[in-house]
């Protein structure tokens, strides 16, 4: 067997290992590619890392990652945002050990070296002890050379020389757009806790699904027929027979795609097709006697999903009215972060119920993707002699064409979103980038 390591003299080439209808088995497994997707893809690409609504006031603090790399993201008193690396430039311990909060400085707890809350060093225990060679170097936190904010989405980057955040949106930025709003706008948007999931998996499992179709009647059978026994249909019934469906999976270009559900589970009413909840009736009545009736069908539905799989490479998914995050670990381990989100305008009522609706898959429907999540790894473990893995799925049907506005468009069902990120992520791999990090002062 030929198992190859594509940082060593000689080995495979990134065209052999990543085919037009079918990847190798080690693009998962072998722990040097993984390191490089840390430089080329998670620190050399612009990384999704949070909203800004999760940092609502001057002080507010939260880490975040790109890949690996940890980071804390800030909001100082003039309510600019600061990201800055989870690193004392000391001797290198981290200075945050909590996940949020309020802040307005960071203390290294093991020699007392201190950091206001833009990442700027201002106290030395014992300074009188360094010279003037050191007090010459820049001994701020480190930051990464680029950091943007779309409509509240913050991402950031290692690479100076990376395009402008909207540029690699591209395509996708109108799904985005229409994501927002669907949340009411922009400043609309409230970001808030996370369900998170620790997986025994590469986090490519995760993304892989992320734009797949085709696994829904399977992997989530028992919820289906569950539901169409107890209530004769439900959210995600139009999957039973997806090959025939109204939905359409896009290629966005930059390793982005979008699975498009709004055909079918919006066609009538997105409201009516939503498995009970909760508090669901009550809701209801509550929106007919406090809202015109022309407009109770438009409330009931800012209660439900999105209807759109919108899938950011390489971490952010935005599934329903949920932002999903991936955090890759190790070759073999992930953390996924699924946040809820409310809306500023609404009502308790109103929020209460879109809680219900996100508590509803990550319960009852991401245990089964979990579950295949790690089985897919434990197997290209486990058998390493069968070294391919296929996505070939309408690769040769001539069904995947390209629109009038020149994306790609397949049936929800086709393997285009693998085919068309294993592209984006083969072109980063092969790059040989320049990455880097500033920590000079930054002026008041």
């Amino acid at each position: 067997m030929n198992d190859p390591l594509p940082l060593a003299a000689g080995s495979p080439s990134w065209d052999w290992l990543i085919q037009d209808d079918r990847v190798h088995r080690t693009i998962y497994t072998d722990p040097s590619i993984f390191a490089r997707e840390m430089n080329n893809i998670f620190a050399a690409t612009w990384v999704y890392l949070l909203h800004e609504s999760e940092l609502p006031e001057p002080g507010d603090f939260r880490r975040a990652w790109m890949g690996t790399r940890e980071l804390i993201v800030t909001r100082d008193e003039a309510r600019a945002l600061h990201v800055f690396a989870n690193r004392c430039s000391h001797r290198g311990a981290t200075v945050c050990r909590e996940p949020g909060g309020k802040a307005s400085s960071f203390t290294c707890p093991y020699h007392g070296w201190k950091y206001d809350n833009r990442g700027q060093l201002f106290g030395i225990p014992g300074k009188t002890a360094y010279g003037a060679e050191f007090k010459a170097r820049d001994m701020h936190l480190a930051r990464p050379a680029q950091v943007a904010s779309y409509k509240g989405f913050v991402f950031a980057t290692l690479n100076p020389d990376a395009p402008p955040l909207e540029t690699h949106l591209g395509a996708a930025a109108p799904f985005l757009d229409e994501w927002i709003e669907h949340q009411g706008g922009a400043d609309n948007i409230m970001v808030g806790g996370a369900q998170r999931f620790h997986l025994e998996c590469n986090w490519k499992m995760v993304f892989d699904n992320a734009g797949d179709g085709y696994h829904v009647p399977f992997s989530h059978q028992s919820l289906l027929q569950m539901t169409n026994a107890r209530y004769g249909g439900g959210d995600m019934s139009y999957f039973a027979d997806a090959d025939r469906s109204r939905m359409k999976l896009y290629a966005l270009g930059n390793g982005h795609t979008v699975i498009d559900q709004r055909p079918d589970m919006y066609g009538n009413s997105a409201w009516e097709q939503q498995r009970p909840q909760p508090g669901r009736e009550v809701f209801e009545a509550h929106v007919r006697a406090t809202v015109a009736d022309a407009d109770a069908k438009r409330v009931l539905e800012s209660a439900v999903g999105a209807g759109m799989n919108l899938n950011i490479f390489p971490n952010l998914l935005l599934i329903g009215n949920q932002i999903q995050v991936v955090q890759p670990l190790n070759a073999g381990g992930t953390t996924m972060h699924w946040h809820a989100t409310r809306r500023r305008d609404a009502d308790d009522a109103l929020n209460t119920m879109r809680m219900r609706t996100q508590e509803d898959f990550p319960i009852m429907g991401e245990m089964d993707d979990a579950g295949n999540f790690e089985e897919c790894h434990r197997g290209l473990v486990n058998f390493p002699e069968d070294e391919w893995i296929d996505i070939s799925r309408h690769h040769e049907t001539g069904q995947d064409v390209a629109d009038e506005e020149g994306r790609i468009v397949g049936p929800v069902t086709s393997e285009l979103h693998l085919r068309a990120y294993y592209a984006q992520w083969k072109r980063l791999m092969a790059a040989e980038p320049t990455l880097r990090a500033s920590k000079s002062r930054i002026a008041r």
